[in-house]
């Protein structure tokens, strides 16, 4: 050790007192990132579960940073023991310098504190929705749906989004909270000559093949969120609407589905419908088109022009 000491005086044209210091933070350094890597070893050889290891990993990094930055510091500052005197001495530049780094680290901690949302979460912040894939002391990363995409599927760019964002954005949790899923719609229209009865008939018995099952589950939820907050007990089984449009009657299915779930169920519905209305012959769909009516041939009798008035002959 007195060589190396020596050898940093003739070399590096450092004191000895310095160069202890440097050899001391060195193998905190070292020990700190040993000690890491020990406890990440022992976590993937215990699970295989890639949210758990990822916690660990960022847990362990943050937690270990931290105490690595006061133990060098009590190294170099024979000061440092008296922490709300250093960063007193710190706050009101740093305040002023850096107000969006320390805003993003604000954010971070309300993050990990509150946990609006974490890792594996499907989420929309502002005008940004997408799946979390990172989280950083300063900012976070999402993989985005939506955009060109439709039914919420990746559209393959990577979104980072400064954590302090989450003071000034709403945001909105697709899968994690008090409820689980999501509700979604799907509009079919039919003539105004087709069977609508039979038609709705046809969409309700699919909306219960596809989302009857959810129904028992939301309501547990619902059941379990009702002691944390102010819920109200929504219609939670399948159900069909029916109103009138320009161009037919109009039958919208509204059911519930999980959110990475909701373009394969919207296509096995459409697929069900279109299957079901074929075997059909009175049931047709309804598009924007354009057809002259001759009210004297197709209205109603009574409506006809040369139907008899009231009181007449």
């Amino acid at each position: 050790m007195e060589n190396i000491f020596i050898w940093m005086q003739s070399t590096l044209g450092v004191s000895g007192e310095t160069g202890g210091k440097l050899l001391s933070s060195l193998a905190a350094i070292i020990l700190t990132g040993l000690l890491r890597w020990i406890i990440i070893f022992i976590v993937y050889q215990k699970t295989e579960d890639s949210h758990t290891r990822y916690r660990w990993r960022k847990g362990s990094l943050y937690t270990l940073s931290v105490i690595l930055v006061f133990i060098v510091g009590r190294i170099w500052y024979e000061g440092f023991r008296d922490v709300s005197t250093y960063l007193g001495l710190l706050s009101a530049g740093v305040a002023i310098a850096l107000r969006d780094v320390l805003t993003n680290f604000a954010g971070w901690i309300f993050i990990f504190v509150r946990q609006p949302f974490q890792v594996g979460d499907r989420i929309k912040i502002g005008h940004h929705t997408g799946d979390v894939i990172d989280l950083r002391i300063f900012q976070f990363t999402i993989m985005e749906i939506g955009e060109w995409v439709h039914a919420d599927q990746h559209t393959g760019r990577i979104i980072h989004i400064p954590n302090g964002k989450i003071f000034a954005e709403p945001q909105i949790n697709y899968t994690r909270g008090w409820f689980e899923y999501i509700w979604d719609e799907l509009p079919v229209l039919v003539t105004f000559e087709s069977n609508w009865q039979r038609a709705k008939e046809i969409l309700e018995e699919i909306g219960r093949k596809h989302g009857g099952h959810l129904g028992t589950l939301a309501e547990k939820h619902m059941r379990q969120a009702s002691g944390r907050l102010l819920t109200f007990r929504p219609h939670s089984e399948p159900v069909v609407y029916t109103s009138v449009e320009d161009c037919g009657v109009l039958l919208t299915i509204r059911y519930l589905c999980e959110p990475r779930k909701r373009r394969n169920t919207s296509n096995a519905i459409w697929e069900d419908v279109l299957t079901g209305f074929a075997e059909y012959d009175d049931i047709d769909f309804a598009y924007p088109t354009q057809r002259f009516y001759d009210n004297a041939a197709e209205g109603k009798a009574p409506l006809r022009p040369d139907a008899p008035k009231d009181g007449g002959p």
